[in-house]
Formats: C-alpha cells, sequence, structure tokens
C-alpha cells in the first residue's frame, strides 16, 4: 500500500462520524493493555464502532420491554452476554462435553443391537433360544 492510499484511508476514518470520543477510547484501551503495545489507528476505529454496535444492541433489547423506564435490572439482563461472557463460554464447553458422552453412550448402544440383534436382511444362525416349541419337544414333556 502506497503511501498516498495510507493518507486517503487516515482522512476517510477520520472524517467517518465515531459514536465515542476516540481520545476516550484509546485511554481506555491503554489503560488495559500492556504498556508495550501500541495500537493502531485502524483498531483505535474499529473499536470505537464495536462498542458502538454493543450499545445499538443493549438499546434494541431495552426497547423490547413494554415500560417507558428503563430500570437497573432491565440493564442488567440486556447487557448480561456480554458481561458474563466467561460464565456462558464454561456453560457451553460442559454442554458439548455432555453430548459428546452421549454421542459415545448412543454409538455405545447402537454397538451392542447390531452384535445382538443381528439387524441384517439374512438370516443367520446365532446362539438365540428358539423359543417356540416343536412338536417333538412338547410330546416330550
Amino acid at each position: 500500500m502506497s503511501e498516498e492510499e495510507m493518507m486517503e484511508e487516515f482522512v476517510d476514518e477520520d472524517e467517518e462520524k465515531l459514536p465515542f470520543a476516540k481520545a476516550e477510547v484509546v485511554r481506555l484501551m491503554k489503560e488495559n493493555l500492556d504498556d508495550d503495545k501500541m495500537i493502531r489507528e485502524r483498531v483505535k476505529v474499529e473499536m470505537n464502532k464495536f462498542l458502538g454496535d454493543v450499545l445499538k444492541n443493549v438499546c434494541k433489547q431495552l426497547n423490547d420491554y413494554p415500560y417507558t423506564t428503563i430500570e437497573y435490572e432491565m440493564l442488567k439482563e440486556s447487557t448480561y452476554p456480554y458481561t458474563n461472557i466467561e460464565r456462558i463460554n464454561q456453560e457451553k464447553e460442559r454442554i458439548l462435553l455432555h453430548l459428546e458422552a452421549i454421542k459415545a453412550d448412543c454409538n455405545a448402544l447402537a454397538m451392542d443391537v447390531q452384535k445382538t440383534l443381528k439387524l441384517k436382511d439374512v438370516v443367520e444362525e446365532d446362539s438365540f433360544v428358539n423359543f417356540s416349541a416343536t412338536e417333538e419337544e412338547e410330546e416330550e414333556e
């Protein structure tokens, strides 16, 4: 990318309307990043846009409430996916492990069915007991 293209990109980004003051977003990022990290301009702009998108999504959920006053509990519920991402990921992992165990059980049961019930079109001799008594067996009794 030439220097002209890079300058045009920066001018375009500066002309964009960002949802928050860029300096405030950068200050917060620097507070939470290691001191040796440098932040590219595009990252600063994209973080600002991302935070704006999060705010829009939360407000959409808040608009779903039929009330005219937004209460703290509503905000907590609307921000839950963002504030509890670690817990949500742990629950997802737990569910996936449980599903894997269920799949293993199903596979084991399928193998048992195939071994014991011989699900084939061909009649095979197996070790099943013949439960229907023949005429000879009935006469012997």
